[in-house]
């Protein structure tokens, strides 16, 4: 007796793995504002953005705009440990923050040993100018504004002369990286830095597009053209360097 051949049961549709790399990508831009590293034949550029309010070690509140540094630190080194990157394009546009979180950040740029280029859009402020000055070229939008301005801290501060110190010692390291980073000289930005008249409720000053370029804090007024021409260009010059060492 013949057995009767069962019907063929539906395949099961495995799920789309293009679907779900879609998911995590629009939900890596929900939570980080940020894309995942894109693969060489996409580009060889990857774009990290400094917006909002730089977040440190204390939790902003959920209504304020922020970039939490623990996110930003480890986007950093898989794009130096990614063969597949050759740049890095820095956009800025931020109110400031965290001086600690800030610093880090700068140090992390600065420290690549790619290509970099910030692009200052909107606004570079408070601590958002050493990281604008920590890539090896900084371009800044004709109307976007840097607010220079003293170290400060907020909630409670015991009044000693030890806490004086200690906020006269972190002031130091801004300035010493800002100078250092850029061709602004440390008179000229303790200058900026500590002059009054010009911001209401504080002391410092607010600097606009071509003015930066003026003081030697910023290289170039421009925009994501000029900032992706100039680090293609850095990049074909890094290219011609790694290629006379591999023959010598």
């Amino acid at each position: 007796m013949k057995s009767e051949e069962q019907p063929l049961s539906p395949e099961k549709k495995e799920p789309s793995i293009e679907g779900e790399d879609d998911k995590g990508l629009t939900n890596m831009i929900q939570q980080l504002g940020q894309t995942s590293i894109p693969s060489i034949n996409e580009s060889n550029i990857y774009c990290l953005t400094i917006i909002g309010q730089v977040e440190g070690h204390i939790q902003l509140p959920p209504q304020n705009k922020t970039t939490k540094y623990e996110h930003v630190i480890p986007q950093l080194v898989a794009a130096e440990q990614n063969p597949k990157i050759e740049g890095v394009l820095v956009i800025l546009n931020t109110v400031g923050g965290d001086v600690e979180a800030g610093l880090a950040i700068a140090e992390m740029i600065a420290s690549l040993s790619k290509p970099t280029v910030t692009l200052v859009l909107g606004g570079g402020h408070s601590i958002g100018v050493p990281i604008a000055v920590a890539s090896d070229y900084s371009l800044i939008a004709e109307t976007a504004t840097m607010t220079i301005h003293p170290v400060r801290l907020s909630g409670l501060v015991i009044g000693v002369a030890e806490s004086f110190e200690y906020i006269a010692k972190m002031q130091d390291r801004v300035v010493k990286f800002v100078t250092n980073h850029s061709n602004i000289s440390e008179d000229t930005f303790r200058e900026l830095m500590l002059k009054v008249g010009e911001l209401t409720r504080d002391v410092g000053t607010n600097i606009v597009g071509s003015k930066a370029v003026e003081c030697g804090l910023i290289d170039q007024v421009g925009g994501l053209g000029e900032a992706i021409r100039e680090l293609q260009n850095r990049i074909n010059n890094y290219r011609l360097q790694q290629s006379k060492q591999v023959v010598q």
